[in-house]
């Protein structure tokens, strides 16, 4: 009997299989640049690996995530523009988090003329808790002017002025709940779009050195 999959054996089987796809050449990637293609064929290839060991529940369309049970999104990118996109649920997850924590391989793809192979080299692997997945800037600055005494007036004004997607009343609403309950700290950047835009930089330059985002492998 296969045992079930935990956070803590996701985050050391990432680690295993990103030193064994960093050697492994693959035909079948030379010449792709499509960052999407790639990532879903890592993506594929991670989560049968762990399928061939562990029982989990696989993500669907439905869920929205990749390891709904462990509440675990799986992230591919590139290091040349560490970013992905993400559903948009509310503003509240630019302050609060997305809802879930991410596990982020971070490549770059080395094409091998002479054999028309590639490599994906993976160079970072990091997991962000899901207190750690909300927007630093719009976080710090909250922080701050609670620090700074700050009153609901002035955390609305703060939200308009980072042109959230919310209304005046929803600002001030929200403006309560964050000065009732302060974020933590996050470290993505998100910028608005109907989707939301995560990049992952300074989660890459942080992992290892705060609480809740755990460097798994870096070079």
């Amino acid at each position: 009997m296969k045992p079930d999959l935990t956070v803590n054996l996701l985050c050391n089987e990432a680690e295993i299989f990103a030193h064994h796809e960093s050697a492994h050449t693959e035909p079948g990637l030379y010449g792709i640049t499509d960052g999407k293609a790639i990532g879903t064929y890592l993506e594929h290839k991670f989560q049968q690996y762990l399928r061939d060991k562990y029982l989990f529940i696989h993500g669907s369309s439905a869920t929205g995530i990749d390891f709904p049970a462990l509440n675990v999104d799986l992230k591919v990118t590139r290091i040349t523009q560490p970013q992905s996109s993400c559903p948009f649920k509310s503003a509240r997850q630019k302050i609060y988090g997305l809802g879930y924590s991410l596990l982020i391989f971070v490549y770059d793809k080395i094409d091998d003329l002479q054999n028309q192979s590639s490599k994906l080299n993976i160079l970072h692997t990091t997991f962000v808790e899901s207190h750690r997945t909300a927007d630093y800037q719009t976080t710090l600055g909250l922080l701050k002017i609670i620090d700074n005494n700050g009153n609901v007036d002035d955390i609305s004004a703060f939200l308009l002025e980072r042109y959230l997607p919310i209304h005046d009343v929803e600002a001030y609403q929200l403006a309560e709940e964050i000065l009732a309950n302060p974020p933590s700290i996050g470290y993505l950047t998100i910028s608005n779009a109907l989707q939301w835009r995560l990049q992952y930089r300074r989660v890459i330059e942080v992992a290892g050195q705060v609480e809740g985002v755990r460097k798994i492998l870096g070079k």
